[in-house]
């Protein structure tokens, strides 16, 4: 059965990831909406906007006449929900736009996307979700043990992790009080290619490609489970298409590591895939630690794995090799990114 999907934030990381997924592997149409701030880029969609099932949107999603104009045009089965200001460093400097775009945004889209559903004939209305895309962060940091599942209490550290925190609930009582089909995943930190460059994995890949300094927040020894973007992907149609109605599904990567541990590996790669004639390790250097620096986030994908059917089939480092071949291959992607970068803050890196 040929779906519409609305994907918001289609033009991010993620999203767009979802995209090209959707429109070269599925015979669904998509819808995108994207407001096109620094980390959108339209370049990422290239492939999928040549189809005739592709549509684009440049809007704000704070916009409730608009999401409203877009609902009515676009009609979708699916609301995939990616927009988000996703970068704790900048929710440190200015959390504003992040309660603004996550939180206000998401009911913004809950609103539309309930008026939306009431409007559907009994058959569409049975196969309609409303699928929220988060993080891990909103749990909080982990001790030398354990792992986040499902039924983890929430303790948001950043204003970052406290803006998806509060779209979560929101999509959860958006569920519980008018009945909205809903699904809600929260994932570990993604890498891959078209990854914009303030990221961790990126942004040492690229400083490593070109000898810059390879900052490292603190002694490096903080914790993230690595999740390939294409095994998310996955993971997100199954979420979409196949999960139960208001409930929540962790995905993790299996591939925890330590920051520092993630630098070394990076700098390995590009030492062997690059031929720079030098060894990148020696561009690593310690800085001050970020304020409220979660030490470990690890997740406990098991109710994934035995509802849905979905595991993770990238190993870590084949998946870094190919997302550092990416990125030695497509200068031309993220070099004009590069400059607005630098412009800000390039040392900020850590999620």
């Amino acid at each position: 059965m040929t779906l519409r999907f609305l994907v918001t934030g289609g033009a991010g990381f993620i999203g767009s990831a979802v995209v090209r997924h959707l429109i070269a592997g599925t015979s669904h149409e998509v819808a995108v909406v994207d407001k096109l701030t620094y980390a959108g880029n339209l370049s990422s969609l290239a492939a999928a906007s040549k189809d005739v099932r592709y549509r684009f949107f440049r809007d704000d999603i704070t916009d409730s006449r608009r999401m409203r104009e877009i609902f009515d045009e676009a009609s979708p089965d699916i609301v995939m929900h990616l927009a988000a200001e996703s970068h704790v460093d900048r929710s440190i400097d200015g959390p504003a736009e992040f309660v603004k775009t996550n939180v206000v945004g998401t009911l913004v889209l809950l609103d539309a996307a309930l008026a939306h559903w009431r409007r559907l004939s009994p058959e569409r209305k049975a196969r309609f979700r409303f699928h929220h895309v988060s993080t891990d962060e909103v749990y909080g940091s982990l001790g030398p043990a354990g792992a986040f599942d499902e039924s983890a209490p929430y303790r948001p550290n950043s204003p970052y992790s406290a803006s998806k925190a509060g779209s979560d609930h929101l999509v959860r009582a958006w569920h519980a009080t008018y009945g909205l089909p809903v699904v809600i995943s929260n994932c570990s930190n993604n890498f891959g290619p078209y990854q914009f460059p303030e990221k961790l994995i990126p942004l040492m890949t690229i400083n490593a490609i070109e000898g810059r300094e390879l900052p490292v927040y603190g002694d490096g020894r903080h914790v993230r489970d690595w999740l390939f973007v294409e095994d998310h992907v996955r993971a997100l149609m199954l979420v979409a298409e196949t999960g139960k109605n208001g409930e929540t599904y962790v995905i993790g990567g299996e591939g925890g590591r330590t920051n520092l541990d993630v630098v070394r590996e990076i700098c390995a790669a590009v030492d062997r895939l690059a031929d720079n004639g030098r060894c990148a390790s020696e561009q690593i250097r310690f800085v001050a630690d970020r304020p409220g620096h979660d030490l470990r986030y690890a997740i406990d994908a098991t109710k994934i794995r035995n509802e849905l059917g979905w595991a993770p089939r990238e190993h870590f480092e084949r998946a870094l090799e190919k997302t550092v071949r990416w990125y030695i291959a497509n200068r031309a992607w993220w070099e004009p990114l590069r400059a607005g970068v630098d412009g800000i803050a390039w040392r900020r890196a850590l999620r």
